[in-house]
């Protein structure tokens, strides 16, 4: 699929970030058109729902997708703290303001399903429903919990404090295919291997996976193209444990944390960074929650499942009657 078969944009946002984006509109748009936008994870750009926009502008829906901060064609500032989910939360905001949408439905995979949620905190007046994708919600901490205690209690997180330490942007920015080859694959016995502490290095710098990618030459070329600014920012995410954890007390996050907007969460049964306790766990903290599992299927969802996300979404939109045409949406 041609990246310049969408329209790209640029925004000066009012937080001082100058964000790309995508923007497509559906042939009928109107004011009361509904805004569906998505947020992409790691290691990924908005190029990760190159298969479900389309589909949903033909629907009616007008998609909006941003190369997250330190992605593609976004700024990328090198220091840890820009990356916190309140300012994350706080550029989409004014993302959304910039196009002139109040309100939109939110929907994210990996580190977007966990910005998405916190903006349903930071900013709850600007959604209009939440969809999250791979990463169960978890509500803001009273107490600190660190990385490296994540990793004790959930083995499989392990990867993360590599692409947490000092050494994992040089080590990456000189195996970029490697990258994309070794973690864009569905579900199988070595994918899951290089999940625990230590592993996924050892298998970038020496034993790289070739066989059963998700992406094509082209598709790898294009994630390689718009990675050579450097890791430092999508790497950044990761190091911002401590500033999320400070942030969100000194707003009192832990005192509302319930997410009072509809959600769908989606995630495969042979995500193996998707705990099932967590699944379950999310449920207590949100009012109204759909659960979709799909069979077989891993963390890349809007690959290994493209038609399905697509679908799943829509039928969820319909049933809580944000449609086109039948929902009004407020522009600023």
């Amino acid at each position: 699929m041609d990246p310049d078969h969408f329209d790209h944009r640029q925004a000066s946002l009012s937080t001082g970030r100058t964000y790309h984006y995508v923007d497509e509109k559906p042939a009928n748009d109107s004011n009361d058109t509904v805004t569906l936008l998505c947020i992409h994870g790691f290691p990924d750009l908005w190029y990760g729902w190159r298969h479900q926009i389309k589909p949903w502008v033909q629907r009616g829906y007008r998609v909006v997708v941003p190369d997250m901060l330190g992605y593609g064609k976004t700024d990328m500032p090198s220091e840890a703290s820009a990356y916190s989910t309140k300012k994350l939360c706080n550029d989409l905001a004014a993302l959304l303001d910039h196009i002139g949408v109040h309100k939109a439905v939110v929907i994210g995979h990996d580190w977007g399903a966990l910005i998405g949620a916190r903006f349903a905190l930071w900013h709850p007046d600007r959604l209009l429903a939440l969809a999250i994708l791979s990463v169960p919600y978890a509500p803001p901490r009273t107490e600190y919990f660190s990385l490296e205690q994540l990793v004790k209690l959930f083995p499989s997180f392990g990867y993360q404090l590599y692409f947490a330490s000092e050494e994992a942007a040089s080590e990456i920015e000189a195996h970029l295919p490697t990258l994309f080859c070794s973690l864009y694959r569905t579900p199988n016995t070595r994918i899951n291997a290089m999940l625990g502490v230590g592993r996924l290095r050892k298998i970038l710098l020496n034993a790289p996976i070739t066989e059963g990618c998700l992406l094509n030459e082209k598709e790898i070329a294009y994630y390689v193209s718009n990675y050579e600014r450097g890791m430092i920012g999508p790497l950044s995410y990761y190091r911002t444990t401590q500033i999320r954890f400070e942030e969100e007390l000194a707003a009192s996050l832990p005192s509302k944390p319930r997410l009072t907007v509809p959600v769908i969460f989606i995630g495969g049964t042979d995500d193996k960074t998707c705990p099932k306790n967590a699944i379950e766990t999310q449920k207590a903290w949100i009012d109204k929650i759909s659960v979709v599992t799909l069979e077989g299927k891993g963390h890349w969802l809007m690959l290994e499942a493209r038609e399905t996300i697509t679908s799943e979404i829509l039928f969820w939109l319909k049933g809580l009657g944000i449609v086109p045409g039948g929902q009004q949406q407020f522009r600023l």
